[in-house]
This record gives C-alpha cells, sequence and structure tokens, in this order.
C-alpha cells in the first residue's frame, strides 16, 4: 500500500511523545506537525473549524521556526482555550504565518488528554527525504 502524500504520526519516545509530520512541501510538514501536535490533546478529525486564528513567527532556522510555531499553537490553545483541526502554513525564508482553524473546547464533544500550557522541544529534525517529502520531527515534552 503506498504512503499517502502528506500526514502525521506520533513516535515512541521514552517519556516524552514524537511528533512527526510530512508533505510533499515544507510548508505541508510544518502543518502536519501542528496536526500531531493537536493529536497530543484531541483527535483532531473531531475538531470542528469554526474560528480562523492567524499566526506570525520568526527564527533564524527550521528546526527554531518549527519550534515558534508550535509555541505559537499552544498560546492560542491555552489562552483562547481552542482546539485546532486545521491548518495552513506559508514559509517564506526565515518567516512563517499559518493559519489554524478551529473551536473553543466543549467538554461535552471532546476529551482533552492533556491540557497543554507549555512544551519542551528536543531532537528536532527537518529533512527531505529520497521520495522528496519533506519531514519534520521533535519530540515534546507537555
Amino acid at each position: 500500500m503506498p504512503k499517502p502524500a502528506s500526514g502525521w504520526s506520533h513516535f515512541p519516545h521514552e517519556a516524552d511523545i514524537g511528533l512527526c509530520g510530512f508533505g510533499p512541501t515544507l510548508e505541508d510538514a510544518f502543518a502536519q506537525t501542528a496536526l500531531a501536535m493537536t493529536a497530543v490533546v484531541t483527535d483532531p478529525a473531531g475538531v470542528q473549524p469554526l474560528t480562523a486564528v492567524t499566526v506570525e513567527c520568526a527564527a533564524p532556522d527550521r528546526e527554531l521556526l518549527l519550534i515558534e510555531w508550535l509555541n505559537a499553537l499552544i498560546y492560542e490553545m491555552a489562552t483562547r482555550g481552542m482546539l485546532f483541526g486545521r491548518f495552513a502554513v506559508a514559509i517564506d525564508g526565515t518567516r512563517l504565518t499559518g493559519t489554524a482553524w478551529g473551536e473553543a473546547i466543549s467538554r461535552d464533544r471532546h476529551q482533552p488528554a492533556v491540557e497543554v500550557k507549555g512544551a519542551t522541544y528536543t531532537a528536532l529534525q527537518i529533512q527531505r527525504e529520497a521520495g522528496g517529502n519533506w519531514v519534520a520531527r521533535c519530540v515534546v515534552d507537555v
């Protein structure tokens, strides 16, 4: 069975959670990694894209840009009480503009596994695979 063009997954890593996003573009890989982050809290497929939130960030390299992006999403989750289920990302050199679509947490509809207030990232890796897909991986401790 062929691997999908883009997607996300979690991978085991001692006490922390490994996040992996992949896609045909770097932007897709970052968007899919954001879905993997959301899935730490709840199933992103169950989140309705009712509200758009735009995030802008910058960093001197791709790995730090991924951290800034994920931290910005955690900030929005924590301060707005939001869950996200869809993302669009544009990267221009060291700048990222992302839009996240989601809804406020509803205890009737969602069962959050954790309440994310912040995260620590390690083992950052962003690379292009032999098949052409971009892969963004990191380990997160929430």
